[in-house]
């Protein structure tokens, strides 16, 4: 929240990450404090959304997004000298490495209901076990077929001789 209303405060951190990510995207700003204040309201949107239940694994997918370059720019261990800090930074960027991991679960979750890979899958399975089923009973069907044409063709046959 802090971030929505004061982003100068860590404007200056998110540069090195937000000037070189805004050059790639060409509809992103270079302003680092706009940059920090779409990032901010970002995680308080989704951050609600995923806590009400409402679209919970884009809430999810989003906040996963926002961590990013959040972790990159505000806990840079490996730039630190004095090991205190770099100690500290490398838990706080640890630890937003492990949120981002349940960001991701949480994005992947269909809570009990199965995805769409998996019912399509599902269902492929059951057409190639239809489509097996539905040969077998052609070829009997055929087989069939082709006994009743033998037996009718041998009783013409039969039925002709006796005539001459």
């Amino acid at each position: 929240m802090s971030t929505l209303r004061e982003p100068k405060r860590v404007a200056s951190a998110a540069e090195p990450v937000a000037i070189p990510l805004a050059s790639r995207i060409p509809w992103l700003t270079e302003d680092p404090e706009r940059l920090v204040r779409v990032n901010g309201a970002v995680q308080v949107g989704a951050g609600l959304m995923l806590a009400t239940g409402r679209l919970p694994r884009l809430a999810a997918l989003a906040l996963a997004g926002s961590l990013v370059p959040t972790t990159l720019a505000g806990h840079a261990w490996w730039k630190e000298e004095d090991k205190e800090r770099r100690a500290a930074q490398r838990t706080q960027f640890v630890k937003n490495l492990s949120l981002f991991g349940g960001l991701l679960i949480a994005a992947a979750d269909t809570h009990g209901k199965p995805s769409v890979a998996y019912r399509g899958r599902t269902a492929a399975v059951a057409g190639r076990r239809s489509a097996r089923h539905v040969r077998r009973e052609a070829a009997g069907a055929l087989s069939d077929a082709a006994g009743s044409v033998r037996s009718m063709s041998e009783s013409a046959q039969q039925s002709v001789a006796r005539r001459f």
